[in-house]
């Protein structure tokens, strides 16, 4: 059995034994199970707690009927639900006053689930966009993941940052690419060839279009190429850039060939530079988008990679996404979106209660503590804030 498993099974057994465990849960949904049974029995203690069933607020043992009204509850969503597998919850329990660690269990299991549909859809939704010559898509279901990853910050009690994940992580080879990007890639041959023959077409893609956007890293630096020249007001043929890619190595380190050039240079059709830089950058997005999708998935899939972090590491993946979406925006003459600024009085109160419910101990009851008792050091310690 899973720990993520037996997280989910202790957090019910010990809202079972004690239903005041509830008040320390309120973070915590059904949706973050990932066993329907499970999702069904919390969302009905949660109802019942919430109605406020008779022994709910029980000091005491609580009776049987706590028990029976939550299966007979659950029962109606699932099937399957007996007594018996609630008792066997109860038993999977060790200890119920440790509910909100092993809530925090279920919440973390839920926060790798939920990034990694949100990537899978991402990266439906790029290939999808490839094959139509399209990008909103990908770009519709990338905001919906950074609002994901927002939504799942706050409820882990962390700052939402881009935050560098380092090493790369190994993600799953990239599938075959659909017909969208072999279209794309004749798309960068042609445009570099009206480039090489019409030099001012250079003006009207320079403040968008980047090497990086050319699917074959041998044709982007043929643009880098056609850039320099242009940066520097030199003349654009066949000859120089043949001569500036000498002087950059390429023709040396064998990235490119004077076959390969002449090919860019006589191959020139009739086409608009504006235009195929537009068609360039878009498939630039779809890529990209595809790409972040790989590495978001590879990071939700890594059970070692604490929750905090992977939010983060997440959020640093889709900046090249954002980047190349605004130069996507700047072709087409649309205004990129803006961020929203950050609260300047700090993280938000249900953000901090997020934090503090899922790390601070249990408080003694006043009530229950003898008169001039010392306070125990659990009582006194403050609130670890180190879980990622």
């Amino acid at each position: 059995m899973s720990p993520l498993l037996e997280a989910e099974q202790a957090v019910l057994g010990a809202v079972l034994l004690d239903p005041s465990q509830l008040r320390q849960l309120g973070w915590l949904t059904p949706e973050h199970f990932h066993r329907p049974v499970h999702r069904a029995l919390f969302a009905a203690v949660r109802k019942l707690h919430a109605d406020r069933h008779p022994t709910s607020a029980a000091e005491n043992a609580v009776p049987l009927s706590w028990v029976t009204d939550a299966v007979a509850e659950a029962g109606r969503h699932v099937r399957g639900l007996t007594a018996s597998h609630a008792h066997t919850l109860i038993s999977a329990c060790p200890r119920p006053a440790h509910a909100p660690v092993y809530g925090r269990m279920v919440l973390e299991g839920a926060i790798h689930r939920s990034v990694t549909a949100h990537a899978i859809r991402l990266h439906q939704a790029a290939r999808a966009d490839a094959l139509q010559r399209e990008v909103e898509g990908a770009l519709r279901c990338a905001d919906v993941l950074r609002d994901v990853l927002t939504d799942l910050a706050r409820r882990w009690g962390t700052e939402p940052r881009p935050v560098d994940p380092g090493t790369p992580p190994a993600s799953s080879p990239a599938a075959a690419p659909p017909p969208g990007w072999a279209k794309g890639a004749e798309e960068e041959q042609i445009l570099l060839g009206v480039l090489a023959e019409r030099p001012k077409g250079m003006d009207e893609v320079v403040g968008w279009l980047r090497p990086d956007d050319f699917a074959d890293p041998a044709r982007g630096e043929v643009y880098r190429c056609l850039g320099a020249l242009h940066h520097r007001g030199e003349p654009i043929d066949r000859i120089t850039l043949l001569w500036e890619a000498q002087r950059r190595g390429l023709l040396a380190d064998g990235t490119l060939s004077p076959g390969q050039i002449a090919a860019i240079c006589d191959g020139v059709g009739p086409g608009s530079a504006e235009w195929l830089g537009e068609q360039v950058v878009r498939s630039s997005v779809t890529r990209t988008a595809a790409a972040s999708a790989r590495a978001i998935r590879a990071l939700a899939e890594d059970e070692a990679l604490a929750p905090g972090r992977l939010i983060n590491h997440a959020l640093y993946t889709l900046a090249p996404l954002d980047e190349v979406r605004t130069r996507w925006q700047a072709a087409n003459g649309r205004p990129a979106p803006t961020s929203p600024a950050p609260s300047p009085n700090g993280p938000p109160s249900a953000q901090v209660h997020a934090a503090l419910a899922r790390s601070a101990p249990r408080p003694v009851s006043s009530s229950s503590a003898p008169p001039g008792a010392a306070p125990s050091p659990a009582a006194v310690r403050p609130p670890s804030r180190g879980h990622g």
